[in-house]
């Protein structure tokens, strides 16, 4: 290919390092969260994935839901998700003020069974009550498709069900969806093949996706991703994250590197780079252990200019 990459002039970054970055991690005191909470704000974020209202048996690093949810009013201006796993959850998220709710669906029964111990069609009959109930507070309901593209209990992910489980969840009141790469295993061209089998069958409806690094794929994939048009990716800060009930899943992308590739790609984020690594600093103080992001150990390229 010749000339210029073409690529969006922006994209809608929902940072989830709050969420699915220390639902892995061991709990962590919800003053901890609140400090990461207000350093990822001032990095412009303005789409953040706070919590999820899920079992605290489950998931015990995310125990602390409502109480996170409780300040989120303190940043007006910033549009706050949550995930949810079922009705009752849905409810928590609503009474506690969050009306942006992301819902999981797993594109197979290994995967499914694992995380929520029900079949995927089970999981695909809520749909519509999660929908209700979120709908009913004047707000909207994401379906995620977890291991879109391959399940570390049943293999590859066959391209069809994932289509026809999308047109089903936007059929039973879905408003946006989003691919998940629960385990790192997509590239580009199998990103692209199922992007595109699931918009020429959901026209109309948002589409996002949730990309993994675990096998180093994951910020060429999320460029391409930009190339054919999606504009809603998801980041963690300093790389956290992963699924607690798929094996062999790690990190998702690192925000402040995401950032830093569409920077230098002309892509408007409205993010602040050395904002991005500070809070990625305090991400690894308050999870207590190195995390791996190029930007927070090298910093940005005008700093390794000054280095040579």
């Amino acid at each position: 290919m010749t000339g210029p990459l073409r690529v969006p002039e922006s994209i809608r970054l929902r940072e989830v390092g709050l969420r699915d970055g220390l639902q892995i991690e061991q709990p962590i005191p919800t003053a901890a969260k609140l400090r990461l909470l207000e350093a990822l704000v001032a990095t412009g974020a303005r789409r953040i994935e706070a919590t999820a209202f899920v079992s605290p048996k489950a998931v015990p690093a995310l125990a602390d839901a409502e109480e996170v949810a409780a300040h989120l009013s303190e940043y007006p201006g910033i549009e706050f998700s949550a995930l949810v796993a079922n009705p009752r959850g849905a409810h928590r998220a609503v009474d506690a003020g969050v009306t942006a709710l992301e819902y999981v669906v797993s594109a197979s029964d290994g995967h499914s069974l694992a995380n929520a111990h029900r079949t995927t069609a089970q999981a695909l009959d809520q749909v519509g009550e999660v929908a209700s109930v979120v709908h009913g507070a004047g707000g909207t309901c994401e379906v995620i498709i977890a291991v879109a593209w391959d399940d570390p209990f049943d293999g590859p992910t066959p391209p069809g069900g994932v289509v026809a489980l999308a047109r089903r969840a936007v059929d039973s009141g879905a408003d946006r969806l989003c691919l998940g790469d629960t385990i790192g295993t997509t590239t580009p061209v199998r990103m692209a093949e199922l992007v595109t089998a699931v918009r020429t069958t959901c026209q109309g409806t948002p589409l996002g996706v949730h990309l993994h690094d675990t096998r180093g794929a994951g910020l060429a994939t999320a460029l391409a991703a930009m190339q054919i048009g999606v504009l809603d990716l998801d980041a963690s800060i300093g790389g956290l994250g992963g699924c607690p009930f798929a094996p062999g899943a790690s990190g998702n992308i690192a925000t402040e590197e995401l950032a830093f590739l569409c920077r230098e790609c002309g892509i408007e984020t409205g993010l602040d780079l050395e904002r991005l690594r500070a809070a990625a600093a305090l991400a690894q103080e308050v999870v207590g252990r190195p995390l791996e992001s190029g930007v927070l150990r090298a910093g940005d390229r005008s700093l390794a200019a000054v280095r040579r």
